[in-house]
């Protein structure tokens, strides 16, 4: 029997969802970067400073970025972590990688980068000080086997950070709602030339767990001091935890 799964509002085959993703990010990696500065207002960029000074990071840290995209934290994990430091890019998608490792090449830093699925992750256990995932647990089909995993492979004493959009402050929902449903898809077709991805990506925000699902979530998963930052009244949220 197959296992179905959501793609955004669609039912689908947990195996044709992994296609599908994989479709929507192929088509938007060239002008992924473009267009989170167009549809956020440069916000995203507010975001991941956050998400950079809450991670801590520090001279000789090893650091997984997961579903790194182009690259945006491990650029600025690198950085912290220093020559003595280890910072792995990684991605599902091999389109959006190559993005990510060009842009890193062209600042001058040449990181391990790695296409690897987030359920199955190829490090050894208890190895990195710091896993992050930016705006890509959404799209993955087994939330809390990607979370286990993510678990297995931080040290004891290291800190998880999953930044991901979440449930918006009830009173800016509806203007919210048309802005993802009319005016993104808008946007996709003007800038990338793709409604139906960005479709895509408004629908599978509104699938995402909400901020209190996701913290139980994370504790379900063995991890500890769970807590949430709201960020532009609930935009996106920043959910941190550690594993003792």
């Amino acid at each position: 029997m197959t296992n179905s799964t959501h793609f955004g509002y669609q039912t689908v085959a947990e195996e044709e969802k992994v296609h599908k993703v994989a479709e929507v990010f192929h088509s938007v990696a060239a002008k992924y970067d473009v267009m989170n500065d167009v549809m956020s207002a440069g916000l995203h960029r507010l975001w991941k400073s956050f998400t950079i000074a809450q991670a801590g990071i520090r001279p000789g840290f090893k650091v997984l970025d997961i579903a790194g995209g182009t690259g945006d934290l491990a650029k600025a994990f690198a950085k912290k972590a220093g020559p003595t430091g280890e910072v792995w890019l990684t991605d599902i998608n091999e389109s959006m990688l190559r993005v990510g490792r060009d842009r890193l090449l062209n600042n001058g830093l040449i990181i391990p980068t790695s296409l690897c699925d987030a359920e199955k992750l190829p490090f050894p256990d208890n190895y990195f000080d710091r896993v992050s995932v930016a705006f890509g647990l959404r799209n993955m089909t087994h939330k809390d086997a990607a979370l286990a995993e993510m678990r297995r492979v931080l040290k004891p004493g290291g800190k998880l950070l999953v930044l991901e959009f979440s449930k918006v402050w009830e009173p800016l929902k509806k203007p919210y709602d048309i802005y993802s449903f009319s005016v993104l898809p808008w946007l996709g077709q003007r800038i990338a030339g793709d409604a139906d991805s960005y479709r895509y990506l408004a629908e599978s925000i509104r699938m995402h767990p909400d901020q209190e699902t996701l913290k139980k979530m994370m504790q379900d998963a063995g991890l500890e001091r769970v807590e949430y930052f709201n960020l532009t009244a609930g935009v996106a949220a920043l959910h941190t935890c550690i594993k003792l």
